[in-house]
């Protein structure tokens, strides 16, 4: 059985879910996108090839390879993007939750159930259909649980608000001890540039106190503000509206000191070293064309 352990974002990783791209199927048709960067990839003739995306995928495992952690697939159905492991659960403390998204993509779920048969089921939490969340918008950080929402009228309008209000009371519910605290994300269906599709998109900790963060991402200031003061502005990355759009914030732990990083993101990557961070470069740029990167992809299962 699968102990499950996940506290924070940085603690040491042990065990994962690692999306994959084989059988990534054909290009989408602009329409059919669920975010405003792939439909502009779509339409520029620049959406990425799944060999590419294979490629940039095992360089991941081979990081995780080299850290000793244990690496689990999603079965591959054919034709199918199953690159967003985040998306389709995540694990608070011993929990495993099922996320509520697009019901378009159920299917991704079905295809970790070898890795969720060897969870004991009174961890395995499925919410009422009432309660829409992502796992990109979900980040435990100890005494925390911080959520990404969107609470306007307009809710429904936006195919890229993922993480509704009754989410967030759900997993108050769920974990007493906790405090959750949600944050309002600026939405956009049309302009990526203006949207911050989930929590991971414009904020991740890292380390023991520090953060990166994109203020825009935020739709009240307050909030952005309260993130701030949490953390320290000398222990803030603050990124640009392209480093944004680029997904800067979108690293990932391996522990409180080693980090996987896009390569190209050279002046995040300087500072983090300066910081004192092993930083573990590797080819991501063509999946985040899907307005994903490097913790969208990944599902943390057990971390000490």
């Amino acid at each position: 059985m699968l102990q499950l352990n996940v506290k924070n974002e940085t603690s040491r990783l042990r065990a994962v879910v690692l999306g994959t791209a084989v059988s990534n199927g054909p290009i989408p048709n602009a329409e059919d996108c669920y975010d405003p960067k792939s439909k502009q990839h779509v339409i520029a003739g620049t959406y990425p090839t799944e060999e590419d995306m294979i490629s940039e995928m095992e360089a991941v495992a081979g990081v995780f390879k080299k850290y000793d952690v244990q690496v689990f697939r999603p079965e591959v159905i054919e034709d199918y993007n199953q690159i967003f492991s985040r998306d389709i659960a995540f694990v608070i403390d011993d929990k495993l939750v099922k996320a509520n998204i697009l019901p378009d993509r159920n299917r991704e779920y079905e295809a970790i159930r070898h890795v969720v048969s060897q969870i004991n089921p009174d961890n395995v939490i499925e919410l009422p259909e009432i309660c829409h969340v992502e796992g990109g918008d979900v980040m435990p950080w100890n005494d925390y649980i911080f959520i990404g929402t969107y609470s306007g009228s307009d809710y429904p309008d936006y195919i890229t608000a993922r993480t509704n209000t009754d989410a967030v009371i759900a997993l108050q519910e769920l974990f007493p001890e906790k405090t959750v605290k949600s944050f309002e994300l600026r939405k956009s269906n049309e302009d990526p540039k203006d949207n911050a599709l989930h929590l991971d998109c414009c904020f991740q900790p890292i380390g023991k106190n520090m953060a990166i963060l994109h203020k825009n991402g935020f739709l009240v200031e307050k909030e952005y503000y309260w993130l701030v003061d949490y953390f320290g502005e000398d222990n803030i990355f603050e990124i640009s509206k392209d480093e944004m759009y680029n997904m800067n914030s979108n690293v990932f732990s391996i522990s409180e000191d080693v980090i996987i990083s896009e390569r190209n993101f050279t002046r995040l990557n300087t500072w983090l070293r300066e910081k004192g961070f092993t930083v573990e470069e590797v080819p991501y740029a063509e999946i985040a064309k899907q307005e994903g990167l490097l913790r969208c992809s990944t599902l943390p299962l057990i971390r000490d």
